[in-house]
Protein backbone atom coordinates (compact mmCIF):
# COMPACT_ATOMS: atom_id res chain seq x y z
CA UNK A 1 0.00 0.00 0.00
CA UNK A 2 1.61 3.64 -1.02
CA UNK A 3 2.01 5.22 1.60
CA UNK A 4 -0.05 8.55 0.56
CA UNK A 5 -3.13 6.71 1.17
CA UNK A 6 -2.41 6.39 4.80
CA UNK A 7 -2.28 9.91 4.41
CA UNK A 8 -6.06 10.46 2.74
CA UNK A 9 -7.65 11.39 5.98
CA UNK A 10 -5.22 14.06 6.63
CA UNK A 11 -5.08 15.57 3.12
CA UNK A 12 -8.84 15.37 2.97
CA UNK A 13 -9.09 17.66 6.89
CA UNK A 14 -6.45 20.03 4.48
CA UNK A 15 -8.26 20.38 1.51
CA UNK A 16 -10.92 21.98 3.42
CA UNK A 17 -8.53 24.86 4.98
CA UNK A 18 -6.72 25.61 1.91
CA UNK A 19 -9.57 25.39 -0.71
CA UNK A 20 -12.52 27.69 0.61
CA UNK A 21 -14.96 26.77 -1.90
CA UNK A 22 -17.32 24.20 -1.17
CA UNK A 23 -17.83 23.03 -4.22
CA UNK A 24 -14.11 23.17 -5.39
CA UNK A 25 -13.09 21.14 -2.08
CA UNK A 26 -15.61 18.36 -2.39
CA UNK A 27 -14.44 17.58 -6.33
CA UNK A 28 -10.61 17.70 -4.69
CA UNK A 29 -12.14 15.03 -2.23
CA UNK A 30 -13.65 12.97 -4.98
CA UNK A 31 -10.38 13.09 -7.01
CA UNK A 32 -8.49 11.86 -4.03
CA UNK A 33 -11.53 9.37 -2.97
CA UNK A 34 -11.60 8.50 -6.51
CA UNK A 35 -7.54 7.63 -6.51
CA UNK A 36 -7.95 5.48 -3.50
CA UNK A 37 -10.47 3.37 -5.05
CA UNK A 38 -8.51 2.98 -7.78
CA UNK A 39 -5.50 2.06 -6.04
CA UNK A 40 -7.85 -0.70 -3.82
CA UNK A 41 -8.96 -2.11 -7.84
CA UNK A 42 -5.68 -2.41 -8.72
CA UNK A 43 -4.36 -4.63 -5.49
CA UNK A 44 -7.81 -6.52 -5.85
CA UNK A 45 -6.92 -7.66 -9.55
CA UNK A 46 -3.39 -8.58 -8.41
CA UNK A 47 -4.91 -10.75 -5.64
CA UNK A 48 -7.09 -12.58 -8.70
CA UNK A 49 -4.75 -12.82 -10.91
CA UNK A 50 -2.49 -14.50 -8.83
CA UNK A 51 -5.22 -16.85 -7.74
CA UNK A 52 -6.19 -17.83 -10.59
CA UNK A 53 -2.32 -18.58 -11.92
CA UNK A 54 -2.51 -20.80 -8.32
CA UNK A 55 -5.53 -22.36 -9.43
CA UNK A 56 -3.68 -23.07 -12.95
CA UNK A 57 -0.42 -24.82 -11.18
CA UNK A 58 -2.75 -26.45 -9.21
CA UNK A 59 -5.15 -28.40 -11.73
CA UNK A 60 -1.69 -28.54 -14.11
CA UNK A 61 -0.44 -30.51 -11.11
CA UNK A 62 -2.91 -33.05 -10.64
CA UNK A 63 -3.26 -33.73 -13.78
CA UNK A 64 0.09 -35.28 -13.42
CA UNK A 65 0.82 -39.17 -13.43
CA UNK A 66 3.61 -38.97 -11.47
CA UNK A 67 3.55 -39.62 -7.86
CA UNK A 68 5.46 -36.97 -6.58
CA UNK A 69 3.76 -34.31 -8.68
CA UNK A 70 0.22 -34.89 -7.68
CA UNK A 71 0.93 -36.93 -4.95
CA UNK A 72 2.45 -34.38 -2.22
CA UNK A 73 -1.65 -33.11 -1.47
CA UNK A 74 -2.63 -36.59 -0.24
CA UNK A 75 0.37 -37.30 1.18
CA UNK A 76 0.28 -34.14 3.64
CA UNK A 77 -3.12 -34.92 4.05
CA UNK A 78 -2.91 -38.79 5.32
CA UNK A 79 0.28 -37.04 7.39
CA UNK A 80 -1.99 -34.65 9.18
CA UNK A 81 -4.99 -37.35 9.32
CA UNK A 82 -2.61 -40.02 11.07
CA UNK A 83 -1.18 -37.47 13.17
CA UNK A 84 -4.88 -36.14 14.03
CA UNK A 85 -5.70 -40.05 14.55
CA UNK A 86 -2.79 -40.99 16.90
CA UNK A 87 -3.14 -37.37 19.37
CA UNK A 88 -7.08 -37.76 19.86
CA UNK A 89 -7.87 -41.44 19.59
CA UNK A 90 -4.50 -44.00 19.61
CA UNK A 91 -2.58 -41.78 22.40
CA UNK A 92 -5.65 -41.44 25.02
CA UNK A 93 -6.27 -45.20 24.59
CA UNK A 94 -2.72 -45.58 24.76
CA UNK A 95 -1.69 -44.01 27.74
CA UNK A 96 -5.39 -45.74 29.35
CA UNK A 97 -3.91 -49.12 28.27
CA UNK A 98 -0.32 -48.77 30.19
CA UNK A 99 -1.50 -46.97 32.79
CA UNK A 100 -3.93 -49.67 33.74
CA UNK A 101 -1.48 -52.67 33.24
CA UNK A 102 0.69 -50.57 36.00
CA UNK A 103 2.87 -49.22 32.82
CA UNK A 104 4.72 -45.75 33.24
CA UNK A 105 5.65 -45.07 30.14
CA UNK A 106 5.39 -41.33 28.44
CA UNK A 107 3.89 -41.09 24.70
CA UNK A 108 5.09 -38.67 22.09
CA UNK A 109 2.83 -35.30 21.84
CA UNK A 110 2.55 -33.49 18.94
CA UNK A 111 2.26 -29.31 18.26
CA UNK A 112 -1.23 -29.26 17.35
CA UNK A 113 -0.91 -25.91 16.66
CA UNK A 114 1.11 -26.17 13.89
CA UNK A 115 -0.41 -29.37 12.71
CA UNK A 116 -3.90 -27.48 12.79
CA UNK A 117 -2.87 -25.18 10.99
CA UNK A 118 -1.41 -27.88 8.49
CA UNK A 119 -4.60 -29.32 8.10
CA UNK A 120 -7.02 -26.46 7.72
CA UNK A 121 -4.61 -25.08 4.95
CA UNK A 122 -5.32 -28.45 3.28
CA UNK A 123 -8.95 -28.58 4.14
CA UNK A 124 -8.82 -25.88 2.27
CA UNK A 125 -6.77 -26.62 -0.45
CA UNK A 126 -9.32 -29.83 -0.61
CA UNK A 127 -12.64 -27.88 -1.14
CA UNK A 128 -11.08 -26.05 -3.71
CA UNK A 129 -9.69 -29.17 -5.61
CA UNK A 130 -13.49 -30.61 -4.64
CA UNK A 131 -14.76 -27.73 -6.89
CA UNK A 132 -12.28 -27.71 -9.84
CA UNK A 133 -13.09 -31.63 -10.27
CA UNK A 134 -17.00 -31.05 -10.36
CA UNK A 135 -16.85 -28.54 -12.31
CA UNK A 136 -14.47 -31.32 -14.98
CA UNK A 137 -17.39 -33.30 -14.96
CA UNK A 138 -20.07 -31.23 -15.90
Amino acid sequence: MPVWLALIPAISKLIDKIIPDPQAAANAKLALTQAENAQALQEMQLALQADTNQTQINTEEAKSPNLFVAGWRPFIGWVCGVAFAYHFIAQPLLAFIIANAGGNVKLPTFDMQELTTVLMGMLGLGGLRTIEKIKNVD
